[in-house]
């Protein structure tokens, strides 16, 4: 393992696609969503453990979180775990974690990556990353992972890339575009250089803070004003101070959709970012009726294509339902058509507004 690779794992999102399994105070990145007995952040975790050094692992969350990201990784030392005073989106996430490193270590290398995704291929994700830390120790470059399309999907982020290699199985990326209506997205699986964007992103720590100081000038002085402070005791304070002032942004748009060196190796391995229940009813196992059951105590009678979730104390029997995501709770049940899950975000608003935040 090289000592200058480090990992920052973004865990601080509150998963409302997956309500109402997924809760404010427990979002889907601490819950078991596939049934497999890990939750996602323990697999995300697990993943990098494997050629990442353990004391190069970062975990970066909400303050709400850090007791849970404590219970669920308790091998992951304490100091490793950052914690945001407020959601200000992953722009002022990923500066706090460059800055923090650059002055801990300023030949660091830096994973940048979501905490619950799924990615299946497990040797083929740690060649591809050890590939991208291996390009960017090389040359001043700000590298994504882009997922070789299987389907025009409409959820997805696209980049698409330029034809002409920058180096083995990498390209200079052209252009971001946010999620397409299902004609552009046809026409992008057609065209052959277009990758569904993972959010996992590469690059040295100085490289992307000198992006920071070209592209977001404001953000980069309210972290450099502050940079004594970082690995000290004084540290938390200066976040407290930094974050209100910082533009909620995502660092697509502050950092990657500006920049001139952003480079993008595509990638095949079993990967889904597990963004709502549909992409979660895709991977799990269904039975002979395409139902996707996540409980032992589920009874499915003349039901076919649905997505069922249960708590395992109590019974649940299922009739007559056709392409339904029916998600039970110990106070909420949820039964809702497939087709309308994006939607699912909009429903927790309506209940916001009618039950307050009980129920969230």
């Amino acid at each position: 393992m090289n000592k200058h690779h480090y990992v920052a794992i973004m865990a601080g999102g509150i998963g409302s696609r997956f309500w109402p399994q997924s809760r404010t105070g427990y979002p889907k990145q601490f819950l078991d969503i596939l049934n497999t007995g890990k939750s996602l952040i323990r697999w995300t975790y697990e993943r990098y453990g494997a050629f990442i050094p353990n004391e190069n692992i970062f975990i970066v969350t909400s303050e709400e979180y850090v007791q849970i990201v404590k219970d669920q990784l308790p091998e992951l030392p304490a100091e490793n775990i950052l914690a945001e005073p407020s959601r200000k989106n992953t722009a002022p996430c990923v500066a706090y974690i460059s800055y923090k490193l650059l002055q801990k270590d300023p030949e660091a290398s830096l994973v940048v990556a979501p905490s619950d995704h799924m990615i299946l291929d497990t040797d083929e994700f740690k060649k591809i990353t050890l590939q991208a830390l291996d390009f960017v120790g090389q040359i001043k470059a700000l590298v994504t992972l882009g997922i070789k399309p299987t389907h025009p999907n409409t959820g997805y982020g696209y980049i698409q890339h330029e034809t002409l290699q920058a180096g083995e199985g990498i390209y200079k990326v052209k252009t971001f575009t946010e999620k397409p209506n299902l004609e552009l997205a046809k026409t992008f699986l057609a065209s052959g250089d277009f990758l569904w964007n993972a959010g996992i992103f590469v690059w040295q720590v100085k490289t992307v803070m000198k992006a920071f100081e070209m592209y977001q000038p404001e953000m980069y002085e309210l972290f450099d004003n502050e940079k004594a402070a970082f690995n000290t005791a004084d540290e938390k304070a200066a976040i407290q101070r930094i974050y209100p002032l910082c533009t909620n942004v995502s660092i697509d748009f502050a950092i990657m959709e500006k920049a001139e060196n952003v480079y993008v190796i595509p990638s095949s391995f079993g990967w889904s970012d597990l963004g709502t229940w549909n992409s979660a009813y895709e991977n799990l196992e269904k039975d002979y009726l395409g139902n996707a059951v996540t409980s032992d105590n589920v009874i499915v009678i003349d039901a076919t294509k649905c997505m069922v979730s249960a708590p395992k104390n109590k019974l649940l029997l299922l009739q007559g339902l056709d392409d339904f995501i029916v998600i039970d709770t110990a106070d909420v049940l949820m039964i809702c058509k497939k087709e309308k899950e994006q939607a699912i975000k909009e429903y927790v608003a309506e209940v916001k507004r009618n039950k307050g935040d009980q129920y969230l």
